[in-house]
C-alpha cells in the first residue's frame, strides 16, 4: 500500500498520552488499524537532545505513520529536536500547546503557551525552517484560565499559521493552569464543539481535527460529516482498542478490512517474543492490550490473567496464547 498524505491519516489519530503511548502500544495500535495516524508521548525538546534518544524516540517502522510529539517554548531548542526526529525518520512533529500539568507549566510549555500566540508562532517557524521534509503540526486547547476563547483561538491559529503551520487538532476544552489537575482538566472543563467548527469555517484552508470527549467511531463521523477534517480519540482508544480501532479502517476511510481483535493479539506474538529476546519484560507489551475485548465475552479473564501474569519472572507469550484461549472459548 503507498503511503498516503499525513493529512488522510490524521481523518483518525489516537491522542498523544503520556505513560501510554509508547512504541509498545503503537506497534499494537498498528495491527488494529493501518490506516490512523498514532502520535508518541510527549518529549521535551531537551530531553529530545541531551536524552537517551533510542528510548525515548525510537520507534518500528511498521509504526508508520506515526507523529513526535514535543514540548518547549525555545525555539533553537526546538528547531534542534526537530532536526534530530526527522533524522530518524518522523515525518510530523507537533508541538504541545495543550497539556496543563504543573511540570509542563512550570517548563513554560503545552497549555501555558496559549497565553503566547507569538512565541508559539516563533516556535513554529523555527521547527519548520530546521526540517522542510517533516510536517510541523500544533496540538492546542481553546483558552486557558480566564481567556474568552471566541477571541484568543482565532488570533492563536491566525498567527500560528501565518508562520507556516497548517494542520491543528484543537482540545474543545479550556485548561484551567490552576485549582484542577491534568485529570481534572480533561473532564471538568466543558466540550466547546461548536467553537471548532466555527474556527474550520473562519479557516478553511487549516487541517483542524477535533480532540476532547470522542470516544467512539460513531463521534468521529460525526465530526467528519460536519466539516472537521479529523477526529482525535484518546482514552477511548486506548482503553477499548477493539471497538475504536479495529472497525476504524472501513469506517473512517472505506478501505481495507476491519480486524479481528484475536488475529491482533495473535499477530504480536512475534513482537512479544522479539522483545523479550532483547531483554523486555512481558507486562511493558501487554499492560496496552488489557482493554483489547473490552465488552466481549471473555475480557474479564483476559485481563486478570494478563494482569496478574505479566509481570511474573520468566512469563512469556505463552501467557498470551492461554488468556486468549479462554477469550475464544467463551465467545464460542
Amino acid at each position: 500500500m503507498t503511503a498516503a498524505p499525513l493529512s488522510h491519516a490524521a481523518r483518525l489519530s489516537v491522542a498523544p498520552m503520556m505513560d501510554w503511548t509508547d512504541r509498545h502500544c503503537r506497534f499494537f495500535h498498528r495491527k488494529l488499524t493501518a490506516r490512523a495516524l498514532l502520535y508518541t508521548e510527549m518529549v521535551t525538546a531537551d530531553a529530545v537532545i541531551h536524552g537517551d534518544r533510542e528510548r525515548l524516540i525510537g520507534f518500528h517502522p511498521a509504526e508508520m505513520p506515526v507523529a513526535l510529539q514535543l514540548g518547549g517554548s525555545e525555539p533553537a531548542k526546538l528547531a534542534e529536536a526537530v532536526r534530530i526526529g526527522a533524522e530518524r525518520g518522523y515525518p510530523e512533529v507537533n508541538l504541545n500547546c495543550g497539556c496543563p500539568s504543573d511540570r509542563v507549566q512550570s517548563g513554560a510549555f503545552g497549555a501555558v503557551l496559549m497565553l503566547s500566540p507569538d512565541l508559539v508562532a516563533d516556535c513554529a517557524a523555527a521547527m519548520i525552517a530546521a526540517a522542510p521534509g517533516a510536517e510541523i503540526t500544533v496540538k492546542c486547547r481553546v483558552g486557558v484560565d480566564e481567556q474568552e476563547p471566541r477571541e484568543v483561538l482565532p488570533d492563536f491559529l491566525e498567527k500560528v499559521s501565518a508562520a507556516g503551520v497548517t494542520r491543528f487538532a484543537i482540545h474543545a476544552r479550556k485548561a484551567w493552569l490552576q485549582g484542577l489537575s491534568p485529570k481534572e482538566n480533561r473532564d471538568i472543563p466543558p466540550l466547546d464543539y461548536d467553537l471548532v467548527d466555527e474556527m474550520k469555517r473562519a479557516f478553511p484552508g487549516l487541517h483542524i481535527s477535533l480532540n476532547g470527549g470522542l470516544a467512539t467511531l460513531a463521534d468521529a463521523k460525526a465530526a467528519l460529516a460536519r466539516g472537521l477534517d479529523g477526529a482525535m480519540i484518546g482514552r477511548a482508544a486506548y482503553h477499548d482498542p477493539g471497538s475504536v480501532l479495529a472497525p476504524a479502517d472501513p469506517a473512517i476511510w472505506g478501505e481495507g478490512e476491519g480486524v479481528d481483535p484475536v488475529a491482533a493479539a495473535l499477530a504480536m506474538l512475534p513482537y512479544i517474543e522479539d522483545h523479550l529476546a532483547a531483554g523486555g519484560r512481558l507486562h511493558q507489551v501487554t499492560r496496552h492490550m488489557l482493554g483489547l475485548f473490552q465488552g466481549r465475552p471473555g475480557a474479564r479473564a483476559w485481563r486478570r490473567m494478563l494482569s496478574e501474569g505479566a509481570s511474573r519472572e520468566g512469563a512469556g507469550p505463552e501467557l498470551v496464547e492461554t488468556a486468549l484461549s479462554e477469550v475464544t472459548a467463551r465467545a464460542a
